[in-house]
C-alpha cells in the first residue's frame, strides 16, 4: 500500500484456520500531500495476485472500500500454502 496510497493507514490480518489461509490488506485513503513511494511497477498488480491465489485454488478479491480505502483479500486452501 505504501506504493499506491503513501501515508494512509493499512491494516493486515493473516489467520490461518483448518485447511485454509486467509489474509486482508486494508488500506484508508491516501493523506494529501503526501508524495508516492515512486516505486517501479512489478508488472502485474492485482491481475497477477488473482492468477497466483486462483492457481492455488483459492479466492481473490479486491476493491474500493466505503471509506475511500481500497482493500484485498484472499483465501487459499492450506494444502496449497504450506
Amino acid at each position: 500500500m505504501h506504493k499506491h496510497a503513501a501515508g494512509a493507514r493499512t491494516r493486515v490480518r493473516l489467520a490461518h484456520r483448518e485447511g485454509e489461509v486467509a489474509l486482508q490488506v486494508e488500506n484508508e485513503p491516501p493523506v494529501e500531500g503526501v508524495v508516492d513511494a515512486g516505486l517501479p511497477s512489478g508488472g502485474n498488480g492485482l491481475v497477477g495476485m488473482r492468477e497466483r491465489v486462483a492457481a492455488l485454488g483459492g479466492v481473490f478479491v479486491s476493491g474500493p472500500t466505503d471509506a475511500g480505502g481500497f482493500r484485498v483479500s484472499a483465501v487459499i486452501p492450506g494444502g496449497a500454502a504450506a
